[in-house]
This record gives structure tokens, C-alpha cells and sequence, in this order.
């Protein structure tokens, strides 16, 4: 009778605490599993990739114990260049845990002048209060009106003292500037010729080949969608401004600024014959050679087929 009672009170002693003696680890399903063969399923587990549940989840508490990195304790050099690599949004968010860092005027204005490149303020003397990152609040806040109505970005600019009310800043904060919108640019652009007329001379076309300089030219100053009067006027101003950019080479090659405003008309037609998925019979570079040499007869062979294949192999001049 005692020993009945020892062994099942024994028996719930094993049970509560695993039963751990030599050839046997613990009960499962209500059958004893050997201990040589779990340390065999475990090892089998770990060669199949599986996961030590274990390990992970101290491993996951360890680092959630440790936490983020503490930038206030590393040094200034290396903490701004962590933060340099941050977004606005993300260094708004990163100055409610790291205030003084985050909110360094130097970060701000390299924010600043890698979106706009240009600003008069730039070149002034700070007023009482000023803040980068009021700044760039406030040149954000500009470039949106400018997408929405170009004249009032413009007069919203020049109200906060960002720009002057010159042609010549503006057309160098428009050529700096990569967050306006093309199509109200445009617009813009039509409107204020004397801008336009600052803005082509900031162009440098030294040592370009012709195809590739319109292609530079109209990425900054986008083309019409259709020819008209806009159209012809950008080309005669890039005409000119070729010319005097690669005085050499024009005098080489016997051109002058209407030849180049023929061969770039030349230019755009093509490579509207050559992308157009409605033009079935494109133009070969003999047909090109010929109706090119037809509209400028100083203008050698060789020059004009080498434009032919330049348009051919990169693409449209104007899109």
C-alpha cells in the first residue's frame, strides 16, 4: 500500500518536472521518447534548415532590449552623414527622437540646394530668424503653386524674398530646378519670352554633337506638341546659341545659324518618321542625305549621314 502511494506520487512528481534520468528525456502522447533519438530528430531539423525557435526568440529579445541605435552618442561627423541620406518627411520624423541633430541648418541646406539649386536668398545675408528648414517648407510650398498656376509660384517666390524679380533669376532658378511641372513650364515659358531668352544662354552645347545638344535643349525647355510659331522660336534661339557655343566647328564645317535651324527641323522630322508607329515606309538614309542636302547645300555628305544614325540608334530629339 505505501508503495503504491510512493510511486504515484512519484509518477506526478515526473510528470510536473520531466523526467530526466540516463536514456529518456520526457513523455509525449503518453509514450517515453529515448534521448539519443531527439538529439537525432534535432540535428536532422538543423541539417534540413529548420529554425531554433529557442535562439530566435532570444535573439529578437536581446535586440529588442538594445534597441535603436543612439545617433547622440556617436560622432557629429558620422551622425549627419547618416542623417544627410534622409528625405525630408524622414528628417522631420528622425527630429522627434534626435531634436538638435535633426533640425541642423546644415542638413536643411543641403536639402535645399540639391532640390533648388538656384535661389537669390542664397546669395544674401540671412534675415533675423531665418531657418533652412523653414525654407524649404516654403520653396515647397512655391513649387506646388507654381504646378498649379505658374504666374502666382513665381509672385509667391519673390513675396518670401526667395527670388528676385529679375529674368535672369528666374530662368536660373527655373534651369536648376527638376520639381516643376513640364506643361505649366511651358506655358510659362510662352508667355515670358525674355525669361526664355536667359534661360537658352545658360545652355553650354561646347564639343556636343547636334542631335544629342537638341535633346539636352528640350529636356530643359520641353517642346511643343505641335509646330506653330512657340516650336519655331525655340529652334532659331538653339540655333544661335549652338553656333556660339562651337564658333570652330561651324566655321569647319561651313554652317551658319539657319543651317543649323534647318538641319534640327530636319532632325525633328525624322525621328517623328523613324518612332511613329503610323508611319508604315520609313525614311532611309538616302532619302534623308538627299532631302537634307536639297534645304542646305554647304552641308557635307558625311555630316548629314552621320545625323541619320545618330537619330536612328538613340531616338526622337524631342521627346
Amino acid at each position: 500500500m505505501g508503495q503504491g502511494l510512493w510511486r504515484i506520487a512519484r509518477n506526478q512528481q515526473l510528470q510536473q518536472q520531466g523526467y530526466s534520468g540516463p536514456g529518456y528525456l520526457t513523455r509525449e502522447h503518453g509514450r517515453r521518447i529515448p534521448a539519443n533519438n531527439v538529439s537525432n530528430t534535432s540535428h536532422r531539423k538543423q541539417a534540413q534548415g529548420g529554425i531554433d525557435i529557442y535562439h530566435l526568440l532570444k535573439t529578437r529579445k536581446s535586440k529588442e532590449q538594445e534597441g535603436f541605435i543612439n545617433l547622440e552618442m556617436l560622432p557629429p561627423e558620422l551622425s549627419f552623414t547618416i542623417l544627410s541620406y534622409l528625405n525630408a518627411t524622414d528628417l522631420c520624423l528622425a527630429s522627434c527622437v534626435w531634436q538638435d541633430l535633426a533640425n541642423d541648418e546644415l542638413l536643411w541646406q543641403g536639402l535645399c540646394k540639391s532640390t533648388w539649386g538656384h535661389c537669390s536668398i542664397y546669395n544674401k545675408n540671412p534675415p533675423l530668424g531665418f531657418s533652412f528648414r523653414k525654407l524649404y517648407m516654403q520653396l515647397d510650398e512655391g513649387s506646388l503653386t507654381f504646378n498649379a498656376n505658374p504666374d502666382e509660384g513665381v509672385n509667391y517666390f519673390m513675396s518670401k524674398g526667395i527670388l528676385d524679380d529679375s529674368p535672369k533669376e528666374i530662368a536660373k532658378f527655373i534651369f536648376c530646378t527638376r520639381t516643376l511641372n513640364w506643361k505649366k513650364l511651358r506655358i510659362y515659358l510662352d508667355e515670358r519670352r525674355d525669361v526664355l531668352d536667359d534661360l537658352v544662354t545658360l545652355h553650354n552645347f561646347r564639343n556636343q554633337f547636334l542631335p544629342n545638344a537638341l535633346r539636352e535643349f528640350f529636356r530643359h525647355i520641353h517642346a511643343p506638341e505641335e509646330r506653330g510659331e512657340y516650336l519655331e522660336t525655340l529652334i532659331t534661339k538653339f540655333s544661335h546659341r549652338f553656333c556660339a557655343c562651337n564658333p570652330d566647328l561651324m566655321r569647319e564645317l561651313g554652317l551658319s545659324p539657319d543651317a543649323v535651324y534647318v538641319l534640327c527641323y530636319s532632325l525633328i522630322l525624322l525621328s517623328i518618321d523613324l518612332t511613329s508607329p503610323h508611319v508604315k515606309n520609313k525614311m532611309s538614309k538616302r532619302e534623308f542625305i538627299r532631302n537634307t542636302r536639297r534645304a542646305a547645300q554647304n552641308i557635307s555628305e558625311d555630316f548629314v549621314g552621320h545625323l541619320y544614325d545618330n537619330i536612328y540608334l538613340i531616338g526622337h530629339v524631342a521627346a
